[in-house]
């Protein structure tokens, strides 16, 4: 369970290619704070350590999660945003997060708004998964406030802070972007439709 405040971006070291799998290899700040097993959120897909070195760490994407997610665009010097699992001894500063990756989105508008940005996300019309305003959304690991919901898009602002320190400045026009959406808004959806039936 993560919360989607990001703690720091990796560096695309290498990829490695194992069958149908995937292996990156990644440096970050607390490369060596990790551990063997540890789940990490990677541009807000959940994945597992499976090896450290002095200066790097690996973990294995497998197809399902290449399908789902936008980890087989990365290349070697790709920055992703990182996030270690929820401790319950601390605060919630974003909201509860899984690191499933629903679904990727297509980047349609960044609009600079003198210092901060504002973001239109675009996504495969689905009864499935929807967006409300002042509702949470995860993008790209990232727990944001929804600030413009459509039928199958919405958008986001971003502070300068978050700009800067996470991957969001990376971003351009086109680009495919991880979604999960709000935990709770999933299985209201869900229950709203067993009981249409």
């Amino acid at each position: 369970m993560f919360t989607g405040i990001v703690e720091a971006t990796a560096t695309v070291e290498a990829i490695n290619h194992n069958e149908s799998n995937i292996d990156f290899i990644l440096n970050c700040p607390f490369t060596q704070e990790l551990k063997i097993d540890q789940s990490l959120a990677h541009n807000g897909c959940c994945l597992t350590v499976v090896e450290i070195t002095e200066t790097n760490y690996r973990v294995t994407a497998i197809d399902e999660t290449l399908e789902k997610t936008n980890l087989g665009k990365w290349k070697v010097g790709t920055e992703v945003n990182l996030e270690r699992c929820l401790k319950f001894d601390g605060r919630l500063d974003g909201h509860l997060v899984q690191g499933h990756v629903d679904k990727t989105g297509i980047v349609e508008n960044i609009q600079d708004k003198d210092g901060s940005f504002f973001i239109t996300i675009s996504y495969d019309n689905s009864d499935e998964y929807t967006t409300v305003p002042q509702g949470s959304i995860t993008l790209n690991g990232i727990s944001l406030t929804v600030a413009e919901s459509g039928i199958n898009d919405f958008s986001v602002a971003i502070i300068p802070y978050t700009w800067e320190f996470t991957n969001m400045k990376t971003l351009n026009i086109g680009d495919t972007v991880n979604l999960e959406f709000d935990i709770i808004g999933k299985y209201v959806n869900k229950l709203m439709k067993k009981n249409a039936v």
